[in-house]
């Protein structure tokens, strides 16, 4: 097989690696794929969610925290999970992009 979804740890969804480039994949490759995209991308918006509480719990315990390393501590940790928040909202939007070209081929 010229593709896999292998689990990427940050992100905490399995994400495409693909050995070639989609077009050049065959239409039923390309539909099992995007079939398989569709399950993960669907999960997406839980997994936002999830990094969000975590994002909200370390805001509260920054609140309260008068150590200045331990604040920047947090700081760096809130900054890192909304990144990941970002990159998730790419992957979201990109393949929602993806799926929709290869519809049209």
């Amino acid at each position: 097989m010229s593709y896999t979804f292998e689990l990427d740890e940050r992100l905490g969804i399995p994400l495409p690696q693909l050995n070639k480039d989609f077009e050049e994949f065959t239409v039923s490759e390309q539909a099992e794929m995007l079939l398989r995209w569709e399950e993960i991308r669907g999960t997406i918006p839980e997994r936002i969610k999830q990094i969000e509480r975590v994002i909200i719990r370390k805001q509260d315990q920054l609140n309260v925290e008068d150590n200045f390393v331990l604040s920047c501590k947090l700081n760096s940790e809130i900054a890192e999970l909304a990144s990941t928040i970002n990159e998730l909202h790419l992957w979201f939007r990109l393949n929602q992009d993806m799926a929709t070209g290869a519809a049209h081929h």
